[in-house]
């Protein structure tokens, strides 16, 4: 309903265009469907948005030019013509400061979600946007050197286009770029430490400048507080298992555990776990010497559970050392339970810092907080998540909160009244106060001020008390405890110990601990302040995407958030400005640029430039200015040192196979030899991977409704098939993913799914566990792989080996891949792979008369009466058919 120009700011000094241009917009989503209308309630501050005025009366009408080969035309996207062809008089962007409904509630307040009753119902439907103009594009309207209309355009805007958040941050990164330029105090040389700074820009000298073990970073180690040098000791925590574990990480070496030398085989004799420091000594090309001290394993969580293999102890000991960690994971090497131990080990060695965890993708970065929070040992209060992913992350823990900002604010509310109760119990229990003093809904009439106090006047004098008693030795324990009656189990047992006692004591204190560090939080008056508080001060472990990263960029460094250590997952997949920008989360620890440096101490990237490198839209920018060649990749070519994780734990061997060639030197875990389900054939199925010859179906073959948006009817067809064959025959649905090489077939394997799958069929309800593009699917797996590569006259982006790799590496037990052999078998890229499907039959092999869960093992021999092969997919077709039948008569005769 039009744009409503607000306020224009005069420039600031020595500038030429308005400080700030505000504007309100009104959105009407009368006309809108429900879900459309949630769509739009979900914007919030700091969305950008693009302001359209379209004239219909100046719309040509004429469809898009004919491309060179005469056969399709330009998309949309592409046209030059598209702007006179629907009528586009002018576009401006414009940033969200603020969301209101017809009430006034401002509804991109979060904290609206944690009040009483939760966030409540938008009234009406038209929404008012409070947004923030271009103040440069603003000031050449005016002067009328942008738009003929000059400012009067700004009334002519009558659509309104948002983008995916992950395409939208462009104005985050751009302003981030232009504030490095202009020096200062946000100035990269005052963010990023002198150690990394040649190594990330490309000019050092020597590539291992930055490793750990390298001169300058022993240096570095040396005069800075924090930090171990290569000969210190570091604690590895609950990284092994038992000391066989200890001694076979370090292969090689002379090990010693609490001065004993366990360099020969030997069962640890101890039953109970132990955490350890390990010091690692060079003494020689040939001779080194590792020296542990073991101390206890608290009892009371689950900790590390993974047999961590040499390499990946390799990488642990270099992310807790200072300095540059680059770490090669391929596919199924664990990097993720690397990264989560780094950050364990992070968060108990030193507990002053704080660590930042950047990925590319929520998934990702929802798996890292999973497991971290799965382990135990990390207290959540000191773990925050910002950007909208956290929405999707199902922790194993007992936590019901989120952990956003101002979910985590929610959570130190509710524990502080659960600690609140306690010390009102204990109060009560030592009769300084009584339960009339509780307020009228019976709630602690402490607050964590005055609980302070009472502690050090009741609590401590109490403690101290009992130990001059204790020394004295003149009086059972039990008698002169302070606190029995707040401890009724006491009065029951009858026992109790001088070490028993003072572990009460450490409960007690342990509540008056934590309520000491929610004082500020209870002090402050605003949600924003306690946020802000909570960000800076409190989290220990503060997890974003790159992208978010690249938003709250600003702000962070507004607030002077503070970081030591930072690990970077999924790096390979991230541009090389998107690596860049958190690193430049925070200032130098000084204004003055001569003595300012970077508080930065360890920097983690984890990754694999042999899988799918960042996306750019752009082919330009992509081919020929390398944009599409992520900062990791490009210092593994510059021959920065690196760790290659080199065993993969899974899937099965042959398939492991198909692709570790690419690799140096990957090979198995012994699990995936040994395991069950790794010997057992799959049901049903002659072989755990084939790749299937698809002729033209109904005369057609690959097809492009549009430009470049492929499909192959004949493939999405044998693809569902054979998805409903494997659910009929047993297999549960969500273990099987349905993947493509296009958005295309993606979207018409939706559509069939959905026919096949739909209302008023036997398998109404089932979907597979995913149905989405190998690009897309990257990080992610699934027991059985369903792949369509679609293309049938050319390879296509195939051809890009690191695709293929991608495709074929997220099947844990079964991989099947449509396609036109004949096309494929002739790419010399793909040769080495493609070779092994080729030893294969070309045409599906069924196993008749068996289900899921079955006991045929990989390499037993199947009757020839038994062997089914399918000639098409109306072969295939016919046959579910069938099976479906003689599921729904079954049905039948059971009601009957």
């Amino acid at each position: 309903q039009g744009l409503r120009l607000i306020r224009v700011d005069p420039p600031r000094l020595g500038e030429s265009v308005p400080a700030s241009v505000i504007a309100e917009l009104v959105l009407d989503l009368r006309h809108c469907a429900t879900s459309l209308a949630a769509e739009w309630d979900e914007i919030g501050e700091f969305d950008n948005l693009f302001l359209v005025s379209v004239d219909a009366s100046k719309m040509t009408g004429a469809p898009a030019p004919m491309m060179g080969r005469k056969d399709r035309r330009v998309p949309d996207e592409e046209d030059f013509t598209f702007p006179e062809r629907y009528g586009i008089q002018a576009v401006r962007g414009c940033m969200v400061l603020e969301v209101r409904d017809e009430a006034g509630t401002i509804l991109s307040d979060p904290a609206l979600a944690y009040e009483e009753g939760g966030r409540p119902d938008p009234k009406g439907k038209r929404r008012f946007l409070r947004v923030a103009l271009d103040p440069a594009q603003y000031a050449a309207d005016a002067l009328g050197r942008g738009s003929k209309l000059g400012t009067d355009v700004y009334d002519t805007f009558n659509l309104v286009v948002r983008r995916h958040g992950r395409e939208n941050n462009f104005k985050a990164v751009l302003e981030t770029i232009r504030s490095l330029m202009r020096g200062g105090a946000m100035s990269m040389y005052r963010s990023i430490p002198s150690w990394l700074m040649p190594v990330i820009l490309g000019y050092g000298g020597d590539p291992a400048a930055a490793s750990f073990s390298s001169p300058q970073l022993t240096a570095f180690a040396v005069k800075t507080a924090g930090v171990a040098t290569p000969d210190d000791e570091l604690d590895y925590g609950d990284t092994f298992i038992d000391i066989n574990h200890l001694r076979e990480s370090f292969p090689g070496c002379i090990v010693t555990v609490d001065g004993q030398d366990v360099t020969s085989d030997e069962q640890d004799a101890s039953p109970n776990r132990k955490k350890y420091r390990v010091k690692v000594i060079e003494q020689g090309e040939s001779k080194t010497e590792v020296v542990a001290t073991s101390y206890p394993f608290p009892p009371r969580y689950n900790g590390n559970p993974i047999r961590f293999t040499p390499v990946q102890v390799t990488a642990i000991r270099s992310g807790l050392s200072p300095g540059l960690t680059t770490i090669i994971g391929p596919p199924g090497t664990g990097k993720t339970d690397v990264a989560v131990q780094i950050i364990s080990n992070l968060y108990h060695s030193f507990p002053t810092q704080k660590t930042v965890v950047v990925t590319h993708s929520n998934a990702a970065l929802n798996d890292i907080f999973d497991k971290v929070m799965a382990r135990g040992d990390v207290d959540e209060r000191y773990m925050l998540r910002l950007g909208s992913g956290e929405k999707n992350l199902q922790t194993t823990s007992t936590s019901s909160h989120d952990f956003t900002k101002n979910g985590r604010v929610a959570h130190i509310f509710f524990r502080r009244g659960t600690l609140l109760e306690k010390v009102q119990k204990l109060s009560e229990a030592l009769g300084v106060s009584g339960k009339a003093e509780r307020g009228i809904d019976g709630s602690p009439s402490y607050t964590c001020e005055t609980s302070e106090y009472f502690y050090f006047h009741h609590v401590k004098k109490r403690m101290d008390l009992f130990e001059a008693l204790v020394e004295s030795g003149n009086s059972a324990i039990l008698d002169i405890f302070p606190f029995t009656a707040y401890f009724p189990d006491l009065e029951t047992e009858g026992i109790l110990t001088a070490e028993g006692a003072r572990e009460k004591f450490s409960h007690i204190k342990a509540i008056f601990d934590e309520l000491a560090e929610y004082r500020p939080i209870e002090l402050l008056r605003s949600q924003r302040q306690r946020t802000d508080y909570l960000l800076t001060t409190q989290a220990r472990i503060v997890a974003m995407t790159c992208t978010h990263a690249a938003i709250a960029r600003a702000h962070l460094v507004e607030l002077g958030f503070h970081y030591d250590n930072i690990i970077m997952e999924e790096a390979g997949q991230m541009l090389d400005v998107e690596t860049f920008v958190p690193l430049l989360l925070q200032r130098g620890e000084s204004d003055d640029s001569a003595s300012a440096h970077s508080r930065l101490k360890r920097v983690c990237l984890i990754g694999d430039h042999n899988q799918l490198p960042p996306v750019v839209k752009n082919v330009t920018f992509s081919k020929f200015s390398r944009y599409d060649q992520s900062l990791f990749t490009r210092l593994i070519r510059l021959g920065v040192p690196s760790i290659e994780l080199n065993k993969q734990g899974r899937a099965r061997p042959e398939l492991a196979r198909l692709y570790s060639w690419r690799y140096d030197d990957l090979g198995d875990l012994e699990h995936v030899k040994t395991n069950d389900v790794f010997k057992k054939a799959n049901a049903g199925l002659a072989h755990t991977f084939q790749m299937i010859n698809v002729e033209d179906f109904e005369g057609r073959g690959e097809s492009t409704p549009t430009a470049y948006f492929y499909q192959n009817i004949g493939e999405a067809e044998y693809a569902v098939a054979l998805f409903q064959y494997m659910v009929l025959i047993g297999y549960p649905p969500e273990k099987i993913s349905i993947l493509t090489t296009y958005n295309g077939q993606k979207d018409l394997l939706h559509d069939i799914v959905s026919q096949r799958c739909g209302v008023n069929t036997p398998l109404a309800g089932i979907s597979p566990g995913a149905i989405s593009t190998v690009d897309q699917y990257q990080g992610q797996q699934n027991d059985y792989i369903i792949l369509s590569l679609v293309r049938t006259k050319a390879v296509g982006h195939l051809r890009d080996i690191r695709r293929l790799i991608v495709a074929v590496s997220r099947a844990r037990l079964g991989l099947y891949m449509f396609c036109r052999q004949s096309v494929f078998c002739d790419c010399h890229e793909l040769r080495r792979t493609i070779d092994q499907f080729l030893v294969r039959p070309s045409k599906l092999q069924l196993v008749k008369g068996e289900n899921f869960g079955m006991d045929r093992k990989v390499g037993d021999s199947i009757p020839e009466a038994s062997l089914y092969e399918v000639h098409d997919v109306a072969d295939l077709g016919a046959l579910v058919h069938s099976m479906q039948q003689e599921c729904s008569d079954k049905g039948e005769a059971k009601e009957e």
